[in-house]
This record gives C-alpha cells, structure tokens and sequence, in this order.
C-alpha cells in the first residue's frame, strides 16, 4: 500500500505543471563541479554515470546504494555518504538531483537546495529538467517536452537513434580532424569557412545515412583535396 501512495502522489506531482513555463535549453559543463544526488537506486545510478562521463564531482547520499555505484565508490569515481538526506546537505552543490522513492525526502531537498535541482519526476519541484539524451561521441541531442510528457521524449529519443547511427560519432572525429588542419593550414578565412562548411552540408549526412562512413571518408577525402589537405 505505501507504494501504491507513492506512486500516486508521484502521479499527482507530476501533473501539478504550469503550463506558461518555457525551459531554456542549455549545455552544462559540470567538470570539476560539485554535484549531489539524492537516492542510490537504479534511476539514481542512471544519473550518476552520466554525472561522472560529464567529469563532475559526484556525491551521493543513500543507506543503500546500487552495486555498480559500489564499484564506482570503490574505484574512486564517487563520493557515499550511508545515511538519510539532512537539511543542508545541499548547500556545496553546484547541482542536486533527488531521486528517492519518498515525496518528503523529495520535496525537502527541493527546498533546501540554494541552486540547480532537480527532483526526478517532478518538475513542480524542479528549476531545471533533463532531457532525452542521445549521445553519439561529440554529439549530443536533447529531446524535451517541457516536462509534459517524459514518455513521448522517450519515443521520439528511439526514433531517431535509428537515423543517427554510432557512424556520426566516426564522423564528427574525421571533422574535427579536418578543422583542425583547415586552422592550421589554411590562412584564407574566406577558404576555411567554405571548406568547413562544405564538410558537413546535408548531402554528406545523407551519404552516411544511406552509404556508411566508408563511403563518407571517400567523399570528405574529395572534398579537402582541392584546398591542398589530405585525410
């Protein structure tokens, strides 16, 4: 029975949404920073990773933590404190995520934290969101519906993981390849600028949509050899 309340009250949270609110969609560069989660579940270690890949300094705060976040601690990646959240735990964090299965705990760490938090699941409790996320090396695209709908995010995520293939992320190493010879080598502003848009017009996309990077490669190699680069 307490669960079922949980989830309801979960629910009703999750429905509670201005719906005059507009998110501004930013990048965060959490390297170095100090960062708190709340909760050491599977949504929690969700988080955490992804935390860590960004190269913050992640602390968590749980009785119980999952055992890939106890490989993590072991390993040195990650700070446990084994207890209960308290008021002011918050307060050094750059960045709070609350992610236990208890409304209060929630909704006290919503209060408490001074800066960015977020409270999974309940965005009346949060001053930012998370997106959808696809990661394709250097490319990151995030899918938001401000809130409304984390599920349609989700579908619209699995959508277009099938057109934007792990093939981007060869891709986008062979640009930055290229754009950092184009810097080097090439002193016509005028030149670099149209040979590294060149590189990345929609034909090529398509290209290693329909072809594959193999067939890209041939196509870039084509492309930088008129401006005097070699691949």
């Amino acid at each position: 029975m307490k669960h079922k309340n949980l989830k309801d009250n979960k629910d009703i949270s999750t429905l509670n949404i201005n719906p005059r609110v507009t998110y501004f969609p930013v990048f965060l560069n959490l390297k170095g920073k100090n960062v708190l989660v709340i909760g050491g579940g599977r949504v929690s270690e969700r988080k955490v990773l992804s935390l860590l890949r960004s190269g913050a300094n992640v602390t968590v705060i749980s009785p119980q933590i999952t055992k890939r976040l106890e490989k993590e601690r072991s390993l040195g990646n990650l700070k446990h404190i084994s207890r209960e959240y308290k008021k002011g735990d918050s307060q050094r964090a750059f960045l709070t995520i609350a992610a236990t299965d208890s409304i209060v705990t929630n909704r006290n760490v919503s209060k408490d934290a001074p800066c960015l938090i977020n409270v999974v699941d309940s965005p009346s409790l949060c001053n930012f969101i998370v997106p959808s996320i696809i990661r394709r090396g250097s490319l990151t695209i995030a899918i938001s519906t401000n809130g409304i709908s984390p599920a349609l995010s989700k579908s619209i995520r699995k959508e277009l993981e099938r057109f934007y293939t792990r093939d981007f992320s060869k891709y986008l190493r062979l640009l930055e390849k290229i754009r950092k010879r184009a810097i080097r080598e090439i002193k016509d502003i005028r030149k670099r600028r149209q040979l590294l848009k060149g590189i990345a017009e929609e034909r090529i996309v398509r290209t290693l949509r329909e072809k594959g990077i193999k067939e890209v490669k041939n196509d870039l190699a084509q492309s930088i050899k008129k401006f005097k680069i070699i691949l």
